[in-house]
Formats: C-alpha cells, structure tokens, sequence
C-alpha cells in the first residue's frame, strides 16, 4: 500500500509542478516509506477510487478474521491502509474477530489455589476411599454371611463398582462443568456415604449388590476431586496437584486393608461398611469450608454469539489458541487405558503367586509385597515429578519399560529377595508413569472443560482395570496364576514401542528425493 500510495503522490504532483519537484517530490516520499517499516502511514493518504476502497476494506476484514481464528484479535488502530469509508467494516470485523477467538477456549481467571487447600482435597479422598479401597479384598469374608457360603460371585461383584463408576463419571464430570464442581465434589461424597450404609446394613445379596451399583454410579470422588483442581489450577500446578491426588489412592491402597484387618476380630467386613460411611460424611464438611473454584470464560456463554459465528469458529480454526491438539488427548486416553491394565492385572493373583513361589509366607509378608509399588510412589513422586515434567514422554516410556521388566521378573521370581527386586522395579514404573500421566492430563486440560476430561480419563482407566480383571481371571482359569504377569508384559511392551517408534522416526535422516522436508 505504501509503494501504491508514493507513485500516486508523484503522479499527481507531476502533474501540477515541473519534473524537478516531482521527482525531488517521489524520492522523500518513497525514503519516508522506507522509514515507517510499513507498520503505519503517518500522512493522510490520498481519496482514493471506490473500488479500490471496497478492495482494501475486504484485505483488512479477512486478515482480521484470521487473526481471530487464531485466538489474535487485531488491533484497528494498527491495520495499515487507513482509507476513508472504511472504518465501520473495520469495526465490525474487529467485533466478530473477538467473538471467534472466544469460541471453545476456556481461560481461567485469577488461576491458583493455596497449597494447603490442595492437600486438603487430597486428604478427603484419602479418608473417603477407606472403605472403597480397603473392603473389597474381605468379600471372600461377607458373601459367607449373605448366603453365599462359596462366595462364587466375590469376583464379579468385586468389579461392579469399577464397572458402573465407568459409565457414570463422564456424565458427572459434565454436570460439574455445567453445575459446579464444588457441588458435584460435595454429592460424589454424600453419595458414596449413601452407599456404604446400604451395603453395611444389606441382609441379602441382592441388596448387598445394589448397594455396590450405587457406590459406583453415585460415588466418583477421584474425578471429581480432579475436576476441582483443574478448574482452578494450570500447568505445573495442576500436574504437581494430580500427582498428590495420586499419593492419596496409592496412600489408601496401602493402609486401608491393614486397618480393615485390623479391626477385623472386633467387627466384622461387612459391618465395617456402616461404620466408615462416617468418612466420606466427615470429607463432605471439610469440603464444604472450601471455595468453589473461580468461573471461568467459556464462548458457550457469550452474549453475542450466534450460529453463523459458531459454524464460522468451527472452520477456521479445528484447535483454538492454547488448547492441546485431539489427537494428543486420543493419545492420553490409551495411554490411561494401557497403563492401569498392566498393572492392575497381576494384583488380583499375586497373594496366590507368591504363596506358591515361596510356601510358608505369611500374610503380613504377602501384603508388603503387594504394598510395595505403592510405597515407591509414596516416597519418590515428587522427585520424579521435578525430573520429568518438561519431558513426560520419556517418562511415560521407561515407565512401561519398568513395568514389563517388572511383570517379567515375576515369573521367574522364586526367593524373597527377588521378589522384593521386581516388586520396586514394578514400582518405579508405576510412579514414573502416574507422574507422567498426570502431566500429560495436566496440559490437555489447559484451554478444555477440566469436568469433562477428568470424566473421560476416569472412564478409560476404569475400563482399563474391568479388562485386567476379566483378562487375569481368563488368563489364571487356563494357564496359572503366571499368565496375567505375561498378558501385561506384553501390553507393556507394545506401549514402549508405540512411544518410542514415532520419536526415533522423526531423527532418522530425510532421503534425497525429498530434499524440501523440514528437518
């Protein structure tokens, strides 16, 4: 426009003075062009014709379409080409662009959340899961005293929570987005305290069951837990919050099936639900003294948006500014899936694995050894944290190295010792790929409803944990209690490869007939 606007200054003035001036005329207008950089005419330009204005209105209404787009709103003071008659197109264009780049972004205001309330949230999933975690193991023990005296339905029924948890969290993680997650939080607590007095007060099976369905379509407290950090906390805050989140369930895996047993010889496993619905009652009044996280932003509640603007939005740009792409979320999703089946199929054989490896062992010795990857976790999360949260692919993957190393040795473990030995390489592995997950959880929830994702990676980790259950029950029926160990070492396997192949093709080096490629 610059060069355009100089030869008609020249034109014009050749026109009404001698050559001389003319040319004097053209020179320190094209050295006063070269000097602006183009970024902004400082003298009045020249009428020019309507065609040419209507040109130039239409250039400056779609780059501001672009840039809004792109989550860029131009600023119409700095558009070049400032021509007479323009100005209401440039306006509305500006309008729009700012429309569009609110379209499907979700911004956080005033992000953050004290360190204190985040253990706190920690803490009250710690105290609520007590009885979802610490009880299963004892239904060999209640079945017995609801009339099944084999207790031949104790497997099925140990993944009926699992199950129904599945297929309600996604759908309690979007009522969270639309509701509040502080309230959503408060019903997963009071709703997993209405479940436990049912199954601590059930006199028949079938009561007993339907206590279990509604423990896990009325509970979810871990996704929602999640979906209030990540409503109020991005980035390495977020990451570093779902990690302790983690050291919650790995802390309650640990200690509620010693305290269960514990109290075993004065009340009995199945009384015991009644008696620790009292934590999640008591989690619910600490929760109930927290904020609810800041509101955030969401096109879906702009004022001015209409359907031609949202059709608008969805052409323009697939992924707004600042949101990780879908496919890094597929991939989060089977990564979940992945990890929680290799490692939860060898915990429903393991007592029997080792009892059979090394006979004689008691079951204190049985429950360290089953306790001990989570004891890894406990004491090296936040280390590993710090050592891969600007690299959590790498991490991801010699996490499931650790784990099919892990699983493998299993197989061969005969002695105390090795056992110990593949039990804390299991370990690292399990923290190495919780932390990681957690990372790559905490980065595609910047810019996306936290409600909702959190739903759906809790949907795809519990139907993780439903085929490691269904595949070790297979896999011990026809081949021992060995074989699960040898399912999940191969799905390792396959996870490390599926990481690792796609980086080592992108280093290889481009070959001759494609000279162009970007390197």
């Amino acid at each position: 426009m610059a060069t355009s606007t100089s030869s008609t200054s020249a034109t014009s003035s050749a026109s009404s003075t001698s050559t001389t001036s003319s040319t004097s005329s053209a020179s320190s207008t094209s050295s006063a062009s070269s000097s602006g950089a183009a970024s902004r005419i400082t003298s009045t330009p020249p009428r020019a014709s309507a065609s040419e204005n209507a040109a130039t209105s239409q250039n400056t209404a779609g780059s501001q379409r672009v840039a809004g787009s792109r989550n860029v709103v131009a600023d119409p003071q700095k558009v070049a080409g400032t021509e007479r008659g323009a100005g209401t197109e440039r306006g509305a264009g500006t309008a729009q662009s700012q429309r569009l780049a609110a379209a499907g972004v979700e911004t956080k205001v005033r992000p953050g959340l004290p360190r204190r309330q985040v253990y706190a949230v920690a803490g009250c999933y710690f105290v609520a899961s007590f009885a979802a975690l610490g009880l299963p193991p004892y239904l060999t023990e209640i079945l017995p005293e609801l009339g099944d005296g084999a207790a031949r339905w104790a497997g099925l029924l140990y993944i009926v929570p699992t199950i129904f948890g599945a297929i309600g969290a996604p759908l309690w993680g979007r009522l969270a987005d639309r509701f509040g997650r502080k309230r959503l939080l408060l019903r997963a607590q009071l709703g997993l305290a209405a479940a436990f007095l049912l199954a601590g007060w059930a006199d028949s099976l079938g009561t007993f069951a339907a206590a279990l369905v509604l423990q896990g379509m009325l509970g979810g407290t871990f996704a929602a837990s999640n979906g209030y950090l990540g409503a109020a906390l991005e980035g390495a805050s977020l990451s570093r919050a779902l990690t302790v989140m983690q050291g919650s369930a790995r802390a309650a895996l640990v200690f509620a099936p010693i305290f269960v047993g514990a109290l075993t010889p004065w009340l009995s496993p199945h009384r015991q639900y009644a008696l620790l619905a009292v934590l999640p009652l008591a989690a619910a009044l600490m929760l109930a003294a927290l904020p609810e996280p800041p509101q955030q932003q969401s096109a879906a509640r702009a004022p001015a948006a209409s359907e031609v603007e949202a059709t608008a939005v969805d052409a323009a740009a697939a992924e707004p500014s600042g949101r990780a792409p879908a496919a890094s979320l597929r991939t989060l999703y089977a990564l979940e899936f992945a990890f929680v089946f290799s490692t939860v199929i060898s915990f429903p054989y393991l007592i029997s694995l080792i009892k059979e490896r090394i006979p004689g062992t008691g079951p204190m010795v049985s429950g360290v050894l089953f306790a001990l990857p989570h004891m890894c976790y406990l004491v090296a999360a936040i280390a590993v944290h710090a050592l891969f949260r600007t690299r959590p692919r790498l991490g991801i993957a010699i996490g499931f190295g650790c784990i099919a190393l892990g699983l493998a040795g299993h197989g061969f473990a005969d002695s105390l010792t090795t056992f110990i030995a593949v039990r804390l390489v299991l370990g690292a592995g399990l923290t190495m790929g919780l932390v990681c997950l957690s990372v790559l959880a905490a980065d595609c929830a910047r810019g996306r409803a936290p409600g909702g994702l959190f739903g759906s990676i809790e949907f795809f980790s519990k139907a993780g944990a439903v085929a490691a259950g269904l595949a070790a029950a297979a896999g011990n029926d026809l081949f021992g209690p060995a074989a699960p160990l040898l399912i999940g070492t191969a799905i390792a396997l396959v996870t490390v490869l599926a990481t690792v192949t796609p980086a080592l093709l992108s280093r290889l080096p481009r070959t001759r007939r494609s000279p162009r490629c970007p390197r």
